[in-house]
């Protein structure tokens, strides 16, 4: 039976259209399990029906014409119960209905089950027999399996069918279709969903033997010539309108195509006999298995880079050499993994938004679509490009949300989202130059995550108070060995020496586990929970050691250097790091500084990030200077939840109770052992988690460059005495959905209501 199960699933997803694809399951449940009738239902929840959309036993001519109100009948009794009905004898049950145009006078025994997907009733499938019998526990055990198997499949398909993709446009039903992945960046827009026209796949191409070693070597090198060019054609178009560094991915992808990278490699599987595409496919999947082999986010999506970079020879290989044609003037990028490549590909006044099927908030894409302003949602699960393509798009970067087909007063609905979005975008731009004080005058320092993008740090840096994260992590994994202890002097003492008056605080080197450096390969069951942080620094002091000597050298003359630990768990650890930095400090101390020169012995503080931090606070406090509260972390693990797995993400919720009692835990037992405290995440450009931080006493918050004048401004509008108020009533509260109706009257009672409506 599991292999029948098996088939029966593959055949689904297989059919391009809702109705036939269940009309296979109805045909093929009923030779399989050998029954008289199969039928299956799907909810309509703007009707609260339940629509009959295939069978295979009864009236052929009731398909899609009789529907079943949600509680109605055994259908209705199956949807609000949640689960299978078997009852021997339908029409004797005392929720049965008779429906004449069904025509199933004939049938007696019934079994239902209710086909759910994330939590949420889609359908009903049914089968009956003609005997008056209650069915087996395995034919129960059957139809359930096949139903929880179904409901992805039925999910996808129903966004398939909606919008009939194999009917012509203007026979298919015109309803909105709603679909979810996970933020990629922030925004609001309206656009015309467009797929680049498929090139021929470098992994669909069928290795060849060479019959010309010396001509395949010089249509390799000429392929890569003509890729250069383009290359060099993107940058200098994608030029001017983001950062330098962001737009230096590129140069990722010059270094690939170098002699020394890529280009030997090839150039030795052409000299063992493959021809220059068998070459290239075999080099370049490779690489690709390597990075995607790796547990650690930005390093999977260096698989999509070298996967597109690969593609791109490759049709100069072929000729195959596509140029996009763009005949719109708003358009959303939709592809299977929108690479950082085909963004530089279309107009910039005319990209509104992306959509990636692949890849995460770590990518090239995303970095760039933050630094371009354009909303981006990324990590949507097995949904088929043909449902965006040519297709009205209003995509919400902000919550992951993408509505396809929009009706009318949607459409309506998001073009207000927008004005209000700009609106607000004028209104917050004029804080950007102020400090952060609230409404009854009290301050609040704030302060700014940097290390991602140089450039992008560099223009925000001067509007903050400092630095409140600094990623140290990143000049390590961008490199395939360890930076030398000059190197990272030579950038840690760049922003050092940018802002002598202003606190830069230095998290030591955050690899492992989910972010596992490509030279420092190693395998974990369980890499969230594994060797990652503090705790792989210290099983490698000589990293940790010559890291801290290049601050403390960097700082040389400066004061304002502040070293942060990660992933701190115990006093040990903290202990043994301090041991560590002391030594540091001595050894620079007697070789490093000149007579006249002063090294300023830095603050240490910890990130309390695992929950089993929380209640170490007072032990802690006796050893460091300071502590910063690592919310996205934080919450995760709290939670036990991936927030980039898009079949979880939402669960993530900045707002659940258990959330904001350990944030009060904290701040209370900093405040009672004196030892300040940074708030470091999301959850610091959150309004309304805001409110509840301000009135919590929490004033310091470090938040991403970009966030810096909307929180300005939020904090602007609070007045503390009210906050506290606000924050007694929340903390009443059991569950999330009343704490955030309560923000969200609260919001609009401020003047803030706009960021909800805007969803920011």
């Amino acid at each position: 039976m599991l292999t029948k199960l098996k088939e029966i699933v593959q055949e689904i997803g297989q059919i391009p259209v809702l109705d036939e694809a269940l009309a296979c399951v109805a045909h093929r449940l009923v030779e399989v399990m050998n029954i008289s009738c199969c039928s299956i239902y799907l909810a309509d929840y703007q009707n609260k029906v339940f629509e009959l959309v295939a069978t295979d036993g009864l009236s052929a001519d009731s398909v899609g014409k009789v529907s079943i109100g949600f509680s109605e009948g055994l259908i209705g009794f199956v949807g609000q119960k949640g689960e299978p009905i078997n009852v021997p004898d339908a029409q004797t049950h005392w929720r049965y209905k008779h429906i004449p145009e069904v025509e199933e006078e004939a049938y007696h025994g019934f079994l239902g089950t209710p086909i759910i997907h994330q939590r949420q009733v889609l359908g009903v499938i049914t089968i009956q027999d003609k005997q008056t019998r209650k069915f087996g526990e395995e034919e129960e055990a059957f139809l359930v399996t096949l139903a929880a198997q179904m409901a992805l499949e039925i999910a996808n398909a129903e966004v398939r069918g909606v919008i009939r993709v194999n009917e012509p446009r203007h026979l298919g039903k015109k309803r909105q279709s709603v679909i979810f992945g996970v933020p990629g960046s922030p925004g609001l827009n309206i656009g015309l969903g467009l797929v680049p026209e498929d090139r021929i796949q470098l992994k669909d191409y069928v290795l060849q033997r060479s019959d010309d070693i010396s001509e395949d070597i010089a249509v390799y090198r000429e392929a890569v010539l003509a890729t250069k060019d383009d290359i060099q054609e993107l940058t200098e178009r994608i030029a001017g309108t983001v950062p330098q560094d962001v737009a230096s991915i590129f140069q990722l992808y010059e270094q690939l195509l170098d002699a020394n990278s890529l280009g030997n490699e090839v150039e030795s599987k052409i000299l063992e006999g493959w021809n220059a595409p068998s070459a290239l496919k075999l080099v370049v999947e490779g690489y690709r298995n390597q990075f995607a082999m790796m547990s650690d986010p930005y390093m999977k999506e260096r698989a999509i880079d070298v996967e597109d970079l690969g593609g791109r020879v490759f049709a100069y290989l072929v000729n195959d050499k596509v140029v996009p044609e763009v005949d719109v003037d708003s358009i959303i990028l939709v592809a299977e993994t929108v690479t950082a490549a085909m963004l530089a590909e279309y107009p910039m006044e005319k990209l509104k938004g992306i959509i990636s099927l692949r890849g995460s908030g770590n990518s090239h894409t995303a970095i760039m679509a933050r630094a371009m302003g354009i909303p981006a949602v990324m990590g949507l699960s097995d949904v088929p490009l043909a449902v965006f393509n040519r297709y009205p798009i209003l995509i919400d970067g902000y919550s992951g949300t993408i509505r396809v087909n929009p009706e009318e007063a949607e459409l309506k609905r998001f073009k207000r989202l927008i004005v209000e979005e700009q609106e607000l975008e004028r209104i917050i731009a004029q804080y950007a130059d102020l400090c952060a004080i609230t409404r009854d005058g009290e301050p609040l320092e704030l302060l700014i995550n940097a290390g991602l993008s140089a450039d992008l740090d560099a223009s925000y840096l001067a509007l903050g108070d400092g630095i409140g994260l600094y990623r140290t992590e990143i000049p390590f994994m961008q490199k395939e060995r360890f930076p030398s202890e000059q190197e990272q002097v030579n950038l840690y003492r760049t922003m050092l020496k940018a802002y002598p008056n202003k606190s830069v605080t230095m998290r030591t080197l955050d690899v492992g586990g989910d972010k596992p450096l490509p030279y420092l390969s190693y395998e974990e069951d369980n890499p969230f929970l594994g060797w990652r942080g503090i705790r792989l620094t210290l099983d490698h002091p000589e990293i940790f050691i010559v890291q801290v000597r290049a601050m403390l050298r960097a700082s040389i003359g400066f004061s304002n250097l502040r070293i942060m630990l990660p992933m701190i768990t115990s006093v040990s650890e903290v202990k043994e790091s301090k041991r560590l930095i002391n030594q540091a400090f001595s050894e620079v101390q007697d070789e490093w500084l000149a007579e006249g020169e002063v090294l300023k012995r830095p603050e240490i503080g910890v990130m309390i990030e695992v929950p089993a931090t929380v209640y170490q606070i007072p032990a802690l406090a006796e050893q460091v200077d300071f502590f910063s509260v690592g919310t996205n972390d934080l919450i995760q693990y709290l939670l036990a939840v991936d927030r980039n797995n898009p079949r979880v993400s939402s669960i993530y919720n900045n707002l659940h109770p258990a959330v904001l009692a350990v944030l009060k835990q904290i701040i209370d037992q900093a405040n009672a052992v004196d030892t300040p405290v940074t708030l470091c995440g999301e959850l610091g450009a959150d309004p309304a988690a805001i409110i509840l931080l301000l009135a919590m006493g929490y004033r310091k918050l470090s938040v991403n460059g970009h966030n810096l004048a909307k929180v300005k401004w939020v904090v602007s509008q609070i007045d503390i005495v009210e906050a506290q108020r606000i924050l007694d009533d929340v903390l009443k509260q059991p569950d999330s959905l009343e704490i955030g109706e309560i923000l969200n009257l609260e919001l609009e009672n401020m003047g803030l209501g706009g960021l909800v409506r805007a969803g920011k």
